[in-house]
């Protein structure tokens, strides 16, 4: 007796076994559907706020190339023209202010005035060489900048090619498009 007794305990356990097993896995189941359908929920709202930026960038594009027909020009002696300034970037732009170039903050602005570069000519006519021995001079923290299109943009304003530089720095913001 005591063997039948011990071989319904087993079969009852093997039963207990196998409906927990089947209680987790069902659960384990929905929990990986709805994983899926969350991550192609967030993908299809990803897809939809790219286009929104994509449009929106457009849109800042075509305002920029649309600034220019209500240009009027009001250049100072040395070629600086504000108006034009203001009217590409939608802001208030100092002449010779380094931080137009994208990639340049104050502090970076503040390396490049200490090695004697202070103009827009002065940032066109050096090269990516030496940009990169002033950020290299400050510390490892300033390795990370690309300096590579710096003189170009700064050639641009010193050009006074506003259209032109705000296009360009639409289209490159901070290496992304």
């Amino acid at each position: 007796m005591d063997f039948e007794h011990i071989n319904i305990w087993y079969w009852a356990l093997v039963v207990l076994v196998g409906l927990m097993g089947g209680i987790i896995g069902s659960y384990w189941g929905k929990a990986k559907n709805s994983s899926n359908e969350e991550i192609e929920k967030l993908q299809s709202e990803n897809e939809s706020l790219q286009a929104k930026l994509e449009a929106c960038q457009k849109e800042q594009y075509a305002a920029v190339a649309s600034s220019k027909t209500k240009i009027v020009s009001t250049s100072t002696a040395d070629g600086f023209d504000a108006v034009a300034a203001k009217a590409a970037f939608g802001k208030k732009i100092k002449e010779d202010d380094l931080t137009l170039v994208e990639g340049i903050g104050p502090k970076i602005q503040g390396l490049f005035h200490n090695h004697g570069i202070k103009t827009w000519k002065a940032l066109s006519e050096t090269s990516t060489v030496k940009c990169q021995e002033v950020l290299t001079s400050a510390g490892k923290r300033y390795r990370i900048h690309d300096p590579a299109s710096w003189p170009m943009q700064a050639k641009m304003a010193y050009k006074g090619q506003w259209e032109e530089l705000a296009k360009w720095q639409i289209k490159h913001k901070s290496g992304k498009f």
